[in-house]
Protein backbone atom coordinates (compact mmCIF):
# COMPACT_ATOMS: atom_id res chain seq x y z
CA UNK A 1 0.00 0.00 0.00
CA UNK A 2 1.02 3.14 -0.45
CA UNK A 3 0.69 5.07 2.91
CA UNK A 4 0.89 8.58 3.94
CA UNK A 5 2.49 9.48 7.18
CA UNK A 6 2.56 13.12 9.20
CA UNK A 7 4.48 13.07 12.18
CA UNK A 8 7.95 11.69 12.32
CA UNK A 9 9.13 12.97 15.80
CA UNK A 10 10.14 9.74 17.99
CA UNK A 11 7.04 8.12 17.65
CA UNK A 12 6.16 8.71 14.05
CA UNK A 13 9.92 8.13 12.54
CA UNK A 14 9.89 4.85 13.86
CA UNK A 15 6.18 3.67 12.92
CA UNK A 16 7.10 4.71 9.40
CA UNK A 17 10.45 2.88 9.41
CA UNK A 18 8.35 -0.14 10.28
CA UNK A 19 6.20 0.25 7.30
CA UNK A 20 8.83 0.46 4.72
CA UNK A 21 10.36 -2.75 6.12
CA UNK A 22 7.00 -3.91 5.80
CA UNK A 23 6.90 -3.36 2.16
CA UNK A 24 4.61 -0.23 2.04
CA UNK A 25 5.37 2.82 0.11
CA UNK A 26 5.63 5.70 3.09
CA UNK A 27 5.66 9.09 1.74
CA UNK A 28 5.96 11.17 4.90
CA UNK A 29 5.74 14.95 6.06
CA UNK A 30 7.37 16.76 9.44
CA UNK A 31 8.69 20.36 9.75
CA UNK A 32 11.64 19.03 12.20
CA UNK A 33 14.57 18.95 9.65
CA UNK A 34 16.31 16.16 11.78
CA UNK A 35 13.26 14.06 11.91
CA UNK A 36 12.98 14.67 8.24
CA UNK A 37 16.45 13.51 8.04
CA UNK A 38 16.29 10.35 9.93
CA UNK A 39 13.00 9.42 8.32
CA UNK A 40 14.41 9.55 4.89
CA UNK A 41 17.41 7.18 5.83
CA UNK A 42 15.32 4.72 6.69
CA UNK A 43 13.77 4.98 3.40
CA UNK A 44 10.78 7.51 3.71
CA UNK A 45 9.67 9.51 1.02
CA UNK A 46 10.03 12.99 2.81
CA UNK A 47 7.92 15.78 1.11
CA UNK A 48 7.74 19.53 2.19
CA UNK A 49 4.19 19.83 2.43
CA UNK A 50 1.41 17.57 4.53
CA UNK A 51 -0.88 17.99 1.15
CA UNK A 52 1.97 16.11 -1.15
CA UNK A 53 2.12 13.29 1.97
CA UNK A 54 -1.52 12.55 1.36
CA UNK A 55 -2.11 12.86 -2.18
CA UNK A 56 -3.07 9.68 -4.41
CA UNK A 57 -2.75 7.00 -1.17
CA UNK A 58 -4.64 4.68 0.41
CA UNK A 59 -4.86 5.41 3.78
CA UNK A 60 -2.83 8.23 6.24
CA UNK A 61 -1.09 8.12 9.56
CA UNK A 62 -0.67 11.46 11.76
CA UNK A 63 1.14 11.11 15.23
CA UNK A 64 1.10 14.48 16.19
CA UNK A 65 1.22 15.88 19.66
CA UNK A 66 -2.02 17.34 20.27
CA UNK A 67 -5.97 17.38 19.12
CA UNK A 68 -5.71 21.08 17.97
CA UNK A 69 -2.82 20.07 15.37
CA UNK A 70 -4.85 17.03 14.46
CA UNK A 71 -8.01 19.33 13.54
CA UNK A 72 -5.71 21.99 11.96
CA UNK A 73 -4.08 18.76 9.94
CA UNK A 74 -7.45 17.39 8.92
CA UNK A 75 -8.61 21.16 7.78
CA UNK A 76 -5.23 20.91 5.66
CA UNK A 77 -5.02 18.30 4.07
CA UNK A 78 -8.97 16.30 2.86
CA UNK A 79 -9.23 18.27 0.36
CA UNK A 80 -5.92 16.73 -0.65
CA UNK A 81 -6.44 13.33 -0.65
CA UNK A 82 -8.87 11.11 -3.27
CA UNK A 83 -12.39 9.87 -1.95
CA UNK A 84 -12.26 7.46 -0.08
CA UNK A 85 -8.95 7.72 1.58
CA UNK A 86 -8.39 5.87 5.08
CA UNK A 87 -7.22 8.16 7.97
CA UNK A 88 -5.72 6.58 10.89
CA UNK A 89 -4.88 8.80 13.87
CA UNK A 90 -2.57 7.58 16.32
CA UNK A 91 -1.94 10.70 18.48
CA UNK A 92 -3.31 10.67 21.96
CA UNK A 93 -6.18 13.62 22.01
CA UNK A 94 -9.19 14.47 23.73
CA UNK A 95 -12.20 11.92 23.18
CA UNK A 96 -14.12 15.10 21.47
CA UNK A 97 -11.21 15.77 19.31
CA UNK A 98 -11.04 12.39 18.06
CA UNK A 99 -15.01 12.30 16.92
CA UNK A 100 -14.70 15.98 15.53
CA UNK A 101 -11.93 14.49 13.47
CA UNK A 102 -13.79 11.53 12.47
CA UNK A 103 -16.73 13.90 11.63
CA UNK A 104 -14.50 16.14 9.44
CA UNK A 105 -13.34 13.11 7.39
CA UNK A 106 -16.46 11.60 7.17
CA UNK A 107 -17.61 15.10 6.12
CA UNK A 108 -14.75 15.33 3.02
CA UNK A 109 -15.79 12.10 1.60
CA UNK A 110 -13.35 9.75 3.75
CA UNK A 111 -13.30 7.04 6.08
CA UNK A 112 -11.63 7.40 9.59
CA UNK A 113 -9.95 5.26 12.86
CA UNK A 114 -8.85 6.62 16.37
CA UNK A 115 -5.90 4.28 17.06
CA UNK A 116 -3.65 5.64 19.76
CA UNK A 117 -0.88 3.07 20.65
CA UNK A 118 0.70 2.20 23.88
CA UNK A 119 4.34 0.81 24.00
CA UNK A 120 6.83 3.80 23.69
CA UNK A 121 9.87 4.62 21.81
CA UNK A 122 10.65 0.92 22.25
CA UNK A 123 7.44 -0.36 20.99
CA UNK A 124 7.56 1.81 17.93
CA UNK A 125 11.06 0.77 17.14
CA UNK A 126 10.75 -2.88 17.48
CA UNK A 127 7.25 -3.28 15.70
CA UNK A 128 5.38 -4.08 18.97
CA UNK A 129 2.69 -1.05 19.47
CA UNK A 130 -0.52 -1.92 21.09
CA UNK A 131 -3.30 -0.06 18.96
CA UNK A 132 -6.74 0.55 20.82
CA UNK A 133 -9.19 1.63 17.34
CA UNK A 134 -12.13 2.96 17.82
CA UNK A 135 -14.25 2.84 14.39
CA UNK A 136 -16.27 0.47 12.52
CA UNK A 137 -15.01 -3.07 11.93
CA UNK A 138 -14.88 -2.82 8.08
CA UNK A 139 -12.25 0.08 8.24
CA UNK A 140 -10.44 -1.73 11.04
CA UNK A 141 -10.39 -5.08 8.67
CA UNK A 142 -9.27 -2.86 6.25
CA UNK A 143 -6.28 -0.83 8.05
CA UNK A 144 -5.10 -4.33 9.01
CA UNK A 145 -1.84 -4.31 6.75
CA UNK A 146 -1.28 -0.86 7.77
CA UNK A 147 -1.22 -1.70 11.26
CA UNK A 148 0.48 -4.95 11.28
CA UNK A 149 4.20 -4.19 10.61
CA UNK A 150 3.61 -1.50 13.53
CA UNK A 151 1.91 -3.67 15.94
CA UNK A 152 2.37 -6.38 18.65
CA UNK A 153 -1.74 -6.43 19.61
CA UNK A 154 -5.04 -4.64 17.55
CA UNK A 155 -7.93 -4.33 20.07
CA UNK A 156 -11.39 -3.08 18.82
CA UNK A 157 -12.32 -0.96 21.36
CA UNK A 158 -15.53 -0.11 19.68
CA UNK A 159 -17.30 3.52 18.02
CA UNK A 160 -14.86 5.84 16.76
CA UNK A 161 -13.43 8.06 20.38
CA UNK A 162 -13.48 4.44 22.05
CA UNK A 163 -9.65 4.04 21.39
CA UNK A 164 -9.05 7.59 22.76
CA UNK A 165 -10.91 6.01 25.99
CA UNK A 166 -8.69 3.10 26.38
CA UNK A 167 -5.79 4.92 26.05
CA UNK A 168 -6.49 7.28 28.72
CA UNK A 169 -7.72 4.79 30.99
CA UNK A 170 -4.63 3.18 30.24
CA UNK A 171 -2.27 5.92 31.16
CA UNK A 172 -3.86 6.98 34.36
CA UNK A 173 -3.18 3.62 35.09
CA UNK A 174 0.24 3.85 34.03
CA UNK A 175 0.94 7.10 35.91
CA UNK A 176 -0.70 5.76 39.11
CA UNK A 177 1.84 2.54 39.04
CA UNK A 178 4.78 4.43 38.11
CA UNK A 179 4.13 6.91 41.50
CA UNK A 180 3.93 3.50 43.51
CA UNK A 181 6.68 2.03 42.41
CA UNK A 182 8.90 5.12 42.84
CA UNK A 183 7.40 5.85 46.56
CA UNK A 184 8.31 1.75 46.99
CA UNK A 185 11.71 1.75 45.54
CA UNK A 186 12.88 5.02 47.30
CA UNK A 187 11.19 3.50 50.43
CA UNK A 188 13.34 -0.01 50.35
CA UNK A 189 16.85 1.98 49.34
CA UNK A 190 16.34 3.82 52.27
CA UNK A 191 16.12 1.03 53.97
CA UNK A 192 18.96 -0.57 52.79
CA UNK A 193 17.28 -3.32 50.13
CA UNK A 194 19.13 -2.92 46.82
CA UNK A 195 17.74 -1.81 43.68
CA UNK A 196 18.24 -5.60 42.54
CA UNK A 197 16.46 -7.64 45.26
CA UNK A 198 13.56 -5.19 44.75
CA UNK A 199 13.45 -5.96 41.43
CA UNK A 200 13.77 -9.92 41.96
CA UNK A 201 10.96 -9.87 44.15
CA UNK A 202 8.12 -7.58 43.00
CA UNK A 203 8.52 -7.83 39.45
CA UNK A 204 7.69 -11.32 40.23
CA UNK A 205 5.18 -10.77 42.93
CA UNK A 206 1.95 -9.36 43.20
CA UNK A 207 3.22 -5.98 42.72
CA UNK A 208 4.16 -6.63 39.39
CA UNK A 209 3.67 -3.95 36.88
CA UNK A 210 4.50 -2.75 33.32
CA UNK A 211 5.94 0.42 35.30
CA UNK A 212 8.21 -1.82 37.24
CA UNK A 213 9.32 -4.65 34.33
CA UNK A 214 9.81 -2.82 31.63
CA UNK A 215 10.15 0.77 32.46
CA UNK A 216 11.27 0.27 36.02
CA UNK A 217 12.66 3.73 37.68
CA UNK A 218 15.97 2.77 39.14
CA UNK A 219 19.10 1.73 37.11
CA UNK A 220 20.70 -1.42 37.06
CA UNK A 221 17.46 -4.39 36.70
CA UNK A 222 16.22 -3.58 33.31
CA UNK A 223 18.71 -2.21 31.32
CA UNK A 224 17.00 -1.05 28.58
CA UNK A 225 14.90 1.30 30.96
CA UNK A 226 15.36 5.07 30.82
CA UNK A 227 16.78 5.35 34.53
CA UNK A 228 20.10 3.78 32.73
CA UNK A 229 20.38 7.04 30.53
CA UNK A 230 19.80 10.16 32.84
CA UNK A 231 15.97 9.26 32.07
CA UNK A 232 16.37 10.37 28.31
CA UNK A 233 12.62 10.09 27.06
CA UNK A 234 10.79 7.07 26.04
CA UNK A 235 7.69 8.54 26.69
CA UNK A 236 8.37 12.29 28.22
CA UNK A 237 6.67 13.30 31.50
CA UNK A 238 5.61 16.33 29.40
CA UNK A 239 3.01 13.79 27.28
CA UNK A 240 2.34 11.76 30.34
CA UNK A 241 1.44 15.69 31.97
CA UNK A 242 -0.42 16.23 28.43
CA UNK A 243 -3.06 13.08 28.82
CA UNK A 244 -3.20 12.99 32.47
CA UNK A 245 -4.76 16.65 31.77
CA UNK A 246 -7.24 14.70 29.19
CA UNK A 247 -7.92 11.96 31.34
CA UNK A 248 -8.82 14.55 34.33
CA UNK A 249 -11.28 16.27 31.65
CA UNK A 250 -12.94 12.96 31.09
CA UNK A 251 -13.10 11.95 34.83
CA UNK A 252 -15.11 15.58 34.97
CA UNK A 253 -17.00 15.04 32.32
CA UNK A 254 -18.30 11.77 33.48
CA UNK A 255 -18.65 12.59 36.90
CA UNK A 256 -16.24 10.39 38.48
CA UNK A 257 -14.31 10.59 41.28
CA UNK A 258 -11.09 9.77 41.68
CA UNK A 259 -8.62 11.07 43.90
CA UNK A 260 -6.08 8.83 43.67
CA UNK A 261 -5.50 9.90 40.07
CA UNK A 262 -6.18 13.70 40.54
CA UNK A 263 -3.35 13.61 43.29
CA UNK A 264 -0.98 11.64 40.61
CA UNK A 265 -2.13 14.48 37.82
CA UNK A 266 -0.97 16.68 39.91
CA UNK A 267 2.32 15.62 41.02
CA UNK A 268 3.14 15.13 36.98
CA UNK A 269 1.78 18.74 36.52
CA UNK A 270 4.51 20.04 38.95
CA UNK A 271 6.84 17.68 38.11
CA UNK A 272 6.32 18.94 34.56
CA UNK A 273 6.27 22.23 35.00
CA UNK A 274 9.36 22.69 37.45
CA UNK A 275 11.39 21.86 34.36
CA UNK A 276 11.04 17.67 34.42
CA UNK A 277 9.21 17.71 31.26
CA UNK A 278 12.12 16.55 28.62
CA UNK A 279 12.73 13.40 31.51
CA UNK A 280 11.14 10.38 31.15
CA UNK A 281 8.10 10.27 32.97
CA UNK A 282 9.93 7.31 34.95
CA UNK A 283 11.83 10.62 36.56
CA UNK A 284 9.29 11.24 39.23
CA UNK A 285 11.67 9.12 40.70
CA UNK A 286 13.12 12.22 41.70
CA UNK A 287 10.51 13.96 42.84
CA UNK A 288 9.98 11.41 45.94
CA UNK A 289 12.96 11.61 46.59
CA UNK A 290 13.06 15.47 46.81
CA UNK A 291 15.78 15.60 44.45
CA UNK A 292 16.19 18.23 41.47
CA UNK A 293 14.61 16.97 38.33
Amino acid sequence: MKIGFLGLGNMGGPMAANLVKGGHRVVGFDPVESAQVAAGEHGVEVVDAPSAAVADVDAVITMLPNGALVLATYDEVLAAARPGTLFIDSSTIAVDDARQASARADAAGHRFLDAPVSGGVVGAEAGSLTFMVGGTEEDLEAARPVFEPMAGRIVHCGETGNGQVAKLCNNLILAISMVGVSEAAVMGERLGLSHQAFYDVISTSAGQCWALNVNCPVPGPVPTSPANRDFAPGFATALMNKDLGLAMAALESTGTDAPVGTLVADLYRAFSEGGAGGLDFSAIINRVRQEVA
